[in-house]
């Protein structure tokens, strides 16, 4: 895995990504990198490509044309060992409702591999992280939704992946629960991972990210440190997000 001058481990990169579909270039040749240690922002609003990027870094879709590696491996010719390196929260994640919280973790784990004594310290682990311990034998039927996106975040640690994508994970939580994922995902950037948020949501981004890139129709409209990005523009987040928004659709 290389890395930077400084030290940092280079854990995702992209370059020139493209996804075609039969009547729709959704991604045009998206290009950025992710260390660990950091929350990397995928900012833009609904259709803009964010979350087709993240199912090509993911293994889900084939790109059309580009290259990525993750953790060190080709997400084209290395998928398995690329899916073993990722926690995946995708938006509108469902629980099976007739098992309980522990069921749907532990069965995560099995797929994922993971030796019997192994599996069972991670469930009582990151049940304690997520303050789930007392609800874990509970049917996930009985569950809220912030109490499902906990289980959502648990199934997609349990593995103890270096890289984690998140794709608008407070989408439609009340404050308590979306803060509770919050405070995790800046956890995980504690726990020196590289954290991949997808969001339209700026104040989200704002209190998260390390970097960002702004997407829009498809390409990369803005990218870097998000002090950087206020300072060269004179502009606030928002405005910022606005203006590459609205100069994707002139052009």
């Amino acid at each position: 895995m290389s890395r930077t001058s400084n030290g940092m481990r280079l854990l995702v990169e992209a370059r020139n990504l493209q996804k075609r579909f039969r009547t729709y270039h959704a991604v045009r040749g998206v290009s950025f990198s992710c260390y660990a240690g950091e929350v990397f922002g995928l900012l833009g609003p609904n259709g803009a490509g964010k979350t087709t990027t993240i199912r090509m870094l993911t293994t889900i879709l084939r790109p059309t044309s580009g290259t990525a590696r993750v953790a060190g491996r080709d997400v084209v010719r290395e998928a398995e060992e690329v899916r073993g390196s990722i926690g995946v929260l995708p938006e509108n994640a469902g629980v099976y409702g007739r098992l309980t919280g522990r069921e749907v973790i532990r069965y995560a784990g099995q797929l994922y591999g993971l030796a019997p004594d192994v599996l069972e310290r991670r469930i009582v682990e990151i049940a304690d992280a997520l303050e789930l311990t007392e609800h874990l034998d509970r049917l996930t039927d009985t569950f809220s939704k912030g109490m499902k996106q906990k289980i959502n975040v648990a199934r997609a640690l349990i593995h103890d992946p270096p890289v984690v994508f998140l794709d608008e994970p407070t989408s439609g939580l009340d404050v308590i629960s979306a803060r509770s994922v919050r405070d995790f995902v800046l956890r995980f950037k504690a726990e020196g991972r590289c954290v991949i948020l997808s969001t339209h949501m700026m104040e989200e981004a704002e209190r998260l990210c390390d970097r960002v890139a702004i997407i829009a129709g498809g390409r990369i409209r803005a990218e870097g440190d998000l002090a950087a990005l206020k300072a060269e523009t004179g502009k606030d987040l928002e405005d910022i997000f606005m203006s590459m928004v609205e100069q994707s659709v002139v052009r």
